[in-house]
C-alpha cells in the first residue's frame, strides 16, 4: 500500500520493493534478503489459490519466524515491529506475527474487512496474547491464526483461548478519517511504516 508502503493488492510489483529490500540486505544481511526472496516465492504461489490456501501459506511461512519478547529484541515492554523489522531480525512476539500475516494477507488481494487484531487470554499460558482471525464474512465464525498453534483452526476449537476483543486498523483509519488517532500502537505502526522503519 502506497500509504504503509507495502502493497495492499497483488500486482506485477513485489511485496517488498527493491530500494527497502536493499536497505533491508544492508542492515540485515543476506539471509534476511533470502529471507523475503522466500516470501515473495510463497505469496507468489498462491496468488490465484483461494482465501484458505492464502492463510494456510501465510500461517506456515511467518509461524517459521522464531519468538521473542520485546524486552529481549527491542529493550521494550510492548512493540509493534513493522513486517519488515520482524523478518529482517528473523524474530519477534505475537503481535509481531499478526501484523506480517495482516499486510502480507492484503497483498494476496484478500479484503481487509474480513482480518481482524483479536485480544485472547490464552488459558495454556496464562497470559494475554494477539492472534489474527479472519472472517469470511461479518456473521461467519472466525478462523484463528497464531504463532502458538501452527494449525489453523475455527475458533470454536480453540478452547485454550478467551477472546477479550478484536480491531482492524483499517476500519479504524475509515471511521476516523477526520482524526489522526485511532488506536495507539496501531497509529505508531503506521508511523513506522510511513518512516520505512526496518
Amino acid at each position: 500500500m502506497s500509504l504503509l508502503l507495502v502493497n495492499t493488492s497483488f500486482s506485477d510489483e513485489d511485496y517488498v520493493n527493491k530500494p527497502l529490500l536493499d536497505e533491508i540486505t544492508q542492515k540485515y544481511k543476506i539471509f534476511a534478503k533470502k529471507r523475503f526472496h522466500f516470501l515473495q516465492e510463497t505469496l507468489n504461489s498462491v496468488k490465484d489459490k483461494s482465501d484458505l490456501e492464502k492463510l494456510e501459506a501465510v500461517n506456515t511461512f511467518f509461524n517459521d519466524v522464531r519468538y521473542s519478547s520485546d524486552i529481549k529484541i527491542y529493550k521494550m515492554r510492548d512493540y509493534w515491529a513493522t513486517p519488515w523489522e520482524f523478518l529482517g531480525k528473523d524474530m519477534g512476539d505475537c503481535e509481531d506475527y499478526v501484523i506480517s500475516k495482516y499486510f502480507a494477507l492484503k497483498y494476496l488481494g484478500i479484503d481487509y474487512k474480513k482480518l481482524f487484531f483479536t485480544y485472547v487470554r490464552s488459558t495454556k499460558f496464562k497470559e494475554p496474547h494477539m492472534v489474527l482471525t479472519y472472517f469470511e464474512t461479518p456473521r461467519s465464525e472466525p478462523l484463528i491464526l497464531d504463532n502458538n498453534n501452527h494449525k489453523i483452526f475455527s475458533a470454536s476449537k480453540r478452547k485454550d483461548l478467551t477472546p477479550i476483543y478484536n480491531f482492524n486498523g483499517d476500519v479504524l483509519n475509515q471511521i476516523g478519517k477526520d482524526s489522526k488517532k485511532s488506536h495507539k500502537k496501531w497509529d505508531q505502526l503506521k508511523l513506522n511504516m510511513q518512516r520505512k522503519k526496518i
